[in-house]
């Protein structure tokens, strides 16, 4: 992770730019809300770019298993910016009990997530999705491009195979499918196999970056990022959540911070992970590919 501070005007600058290229090339997208820090600063950065509306639906994957908090926030924060909250759910796979005990985290986050992201897609033909993905979130997710087309499946064929004719001694053989997004010139058109296209306009921040925008612009943000909540909560000393998600594959990570500026602080030093308080199994290089290679976020 990036760790010294850049010109939050220009990331912001940047980042509303491809939001409304997005709301300008699209005619029926989405925003994905998790409720956390990347993607409540997203949501307010669409406030921003439209005059303090977010004029997208927002969708939110409901797994059933959330930590009751991110409930809690949710329907405030929903509530409070008048969002056209849509909340999905993979109703059979809930039915069915799958859970990571049962199941194993990447079957569970494929029924919950993947495949609820997939009927909310076909229910609603969404032809954009808007994202809070960073590329120093994850490894995988430094692949990523501002615009990425996926088919029905959810799948980002960013490159292919070559033919015999093209490959020569000494080459890669693969060549890319999506040009290189350079001087702010982005590709929205990917043709007739593109089912809809993931648009990422924080891909360039880092958490650091996320925290400094939440105390520039007083955010509300979820207290379990707070140590002080979590052991009024919990009875943990010195531990809070770093990164949120579902109850059974989500840990609190060793900190005291209790304030966005003992965050500020904290972030600049460590060399912990930012995703180290979740389910490792699912966080490693090659289920993180396999997961984003069905669909995952």
């Amino acid at each position: 992770m990036r760790k010294t501070e850049v010109d939050l005007k220009k990331l912001i600058d940047d980042s509303i730019y491809i939001i409304r290229w997005a709301k300008a090339n699209y005619k029926n997208p989405a925003v994905m809300w998790s409720t956390g820090k990347d993607s409540t600063t997203m949501l307010h950065l669409i406030k921003t770019a439209f005059f303090g509306k977010v004029p997208f639906p927002v969708i939110h994957l409901d797994t059933g298993c959330k930590l009751p908090e991110i409930y809690e926030f949710r329907d405030k924060i929903a509530k409070k910016w008048k969002l056209k909250l849509i909340v999905g759910k993979n109703e059979k796979a809930l039915k069915r009990g799958v859970s990571p005990d049962t199941d194993g985290h990447f079957n569970c986050c494929t029924a919950l997530k993947t495949e609820a992201l997939k009927l909310i897609l076909k229910k609603y033909k969404f032809d954009a999705l808007i994202m809070s993905i960073r590329r120093d979130e994850h490894y995988i997710r430094n692949m990523e491009r501002y615009f990425s087309p996926r088919d029905k499946d959810g799948i980002w064929h960013f490159v292919r195979e070559k033919t015999e004719e093209e490959l020569k001694e000494g080459d890669a053989p693969f060549v890319s499918e999506q040009p290189i997004e350079l001087f702010n010139l982005f590709q929205t058109d990917f043709g007739p196999n593109c089912s809809h296209v993931r648009v990422h306009p924080i891909l360039h921040w880092t958490e650091l970056d996320i925290w400094r925008y939440m105390k520039k612009n007083k955010i509300p943000f979820n207290p379990l990022y707070r140590s002080d909540y979590v052991k009024k909560k919990f009875g943990w000393e010195n531990k809070r959540f770093r990164s949120l998600g579902c109850e059974p594959c989500t840990v609190p990570v060793d900190s005291s911070a209790s304030t966005i500026d003992d965050i500020l602080e904290e972030l600049k030093i460590t060399d912990v992970e930012e995703r180290s308080g979740r389910s490792q199994d699912k966080e490693k290089e090659q289920v993180m590919r396999r997961l984003r290679s069905l669909g995952y976020m």
